[in-house]
């Protein structure tokens, strides 16, 4: 038997390919937790430069001059976000660990009382079922108040390490400053130092990612800032009005993190909360937090077609897929990075996925 060495040669070097590739990819998301205020700053760059090359434009300023005002402005919005936010996060995040054991208690008592109401013989169940959903209502609530008190205070940690905060935030600004003015120099210095062929194939893949992922990520954060706002501002506004709201910031923040993941959205959090605040005899907030929801349905569904059009590009068990994976290697975060890195890898890939990976890989034509 003549084994081909050649064609078991090239099988080998593009599973090679693949392997580094993947590597590649870990390696890339390690190192963007490590120096994530290098990332953040990179990110708001590539928001601000549009804005910054309008000012060159219409102001006839050199790029040094427009970079370093819109800089002051961008620098003095995010102290005030950040101050504001952690001032009203320790707040409510306080307040909600100190009452989280009546919450649940109340919660609790709900859910017993609807068991205990709910008619099991019109519906022909067994008593079985009755004894096992009393009996499982209490672990799963332990289990959440448990999950959610290790999450406050773990907020509450990250509020109060000032130092810490205030390293990350002086990094984050000063890379951001380097960025805006010394864009061209980065770019120039990127180049002269890195193998000719590097570049091509870097800028390459670089475009591709950034035309589909820039893409996304753009709808997506829109979509999600606009949701976000929107509750925001609705449930100060209902707390002003003296509706029974006592954490609208925490809420509206929860409520955009759901609205980030794919599949689920807003509703997953807001229609149960409505259905709580009936049962518990607050008719009024629940029809209050129904008709928000319905306003940022609205909003989401008239803007979501002229910013979204599938980037992704992949059927929804393929992007749950990417979200339980992420799940369960990463945590919470994990759920969010998971499309994302789904995204990356199509379009890494994408010249073995439209050819059939394992018929490219194998294929002795």
């Amino acid at each position: 038997m003549i084994i081909d060495m050649s064609y078991w040669t090239r099988v080998c070097r593009k599973i090679l390919y693949v392997v580094l590739i993947l590597i590649g990819l870990i390696l890339a998301f390690k190192l963007s937790a490590f120096y994530m205020p290098f990332l953040i700053a990179f990110i708001i760059s590539l928001i601000i430069e549009p804005i910054i090359r309008l000012l060159m434009r219409k102001m006839k300023l050199t790029r040094k001059t427009s970079s370093i005002i819109i800089f002051i402005v961008v620098s003095a919005i995010i102290l005030g976000v950040i101050i504001w936010g952690m001032i009203s996060l320790f707040s409510e995040a306080s307040n909600l660990l100190q009452g989280l054991n009546g919450y649940v208690e109340k919660i609790y008592r709900l859910s017993q009382n609807f068991v205990q109401n709910f008619d099991f013989e019109k519906y022909h169940l067994p008593n079985e079922i009755s004894s096992i959903l009393q009996n499982s209502t209490g672990g799963l609530l332990n289990t959440l108040s448990e999950w959610l008190r290790n999450a406050l205070n773990g907020l509450l940690n990250v509020i109060t390490s000032i130092p810490k905060i205030a390293i990350y935030f002086a990094v984050t600004i000063m890379s951001l400053y380097f960025i805006c003015v010394d864009k061209v120099y980065i770019l120039d210095q990127l180049e002269h130092h890195l193998p000719e062929k590097w570049v091509y194939k870097l800028g390459t893949h670089l475009r591709e990612i950034t035309k589909t992922l820039g893409a996304y990520l753009k709808a997506q954060v829109t979509l999600i800032f606009v949701s976000f706002m929107i509750s925001l501002i609705g449930l100060y506004i209902l707390k002003f009005a003296k509706f029974n709201i006592e954490f609208p910031l925490l809420m509206a923040i929860f409520i955009g993190f759901v609205d980030a993941l794919p599949i689920l959205g807003s509703g997953t959090v807001m229609i149960p909360w409505a259905i709580i605040s009936g049962l518990n005899g607050d008719l009024k907030l629940g029809i209050a937090i129904l008709v928000l929801f319905a306003i940022m349905s609205i909003v989401r569904q008239f803007i979501e077609p002229k910013l979204v059009s599938k980037h992704i590009g992949t059927h929804p068990i393929f992007t749950l897929i990417a979200m339980y994976t992420g799940f369960k290697f990463i945590g919470v975060i994990g759920m969010l990075l998971g499309p994302i890195i789904l995204i990356i890898i199509k379009n890494v890939f994408a010249t073995l996925i439209d050819e059939g990976v394992v018929k490219t890989i194998f294929d002795r034509n």
